[in-house]
């Protein structure tokens, strides 16, 4: 059974940094991607970032690009999401997730992932 657990979330003023963590208890755990979901209120799950299992290939939502960095940590079962120069506008619950299928190649699809956890809230004042 799958469980990821985000960590790292706050409140922060604009132009601030965080670095969200997220444990995950999979076993192939490296054969597998991953990803960084937000979830603003009243609006969808929309992609954020994404990591191949390797950590060779990542792929990033236009509005995050140049400002979040994601990483992973094969053999701790970590990923991370390093956010700069926040923004009101990324005010959102934040999620990880694994890929489906044990596929190691990331993708922006939200069906394709799975094994959502509680989410970790991040707030950013103006």
């Amino acid at each position: 059974q799958v469980q990821l657990v985000e960590s790292g979330g706050g409140l922060v003023q604009a132009g601030g940094s965080l670095r969200l963590s997220c444990t995950a208890s999979i076993r192939t755990f490296s054969s597998v991607a991953m990803a960084w979901f937000r979830q603003a209120p009243g609006k969808e799950r929309e992609f954020v970032a994404a990591i191949s299992s390797s950590g060779g290939s990542t792929d990033y939502a236009d509005s995050v690009r140049g400002r979040f960095t994601i990483s992973r940590d094969n053999s701790k079962n970590t990923m991370a999401l390093q956010m700069n120069s926040l923004q009101p506008e990324d005010t959102a619950v934040y999620y990880c997730a694994v890929r489906r299928a044990l596929s190691s190649q990331p993708t922006r699809v939200k069906d394709w992932y799975g094994g959502w956890g509680q989410g970790t809230q991040v707030t950013v004042s103006s």
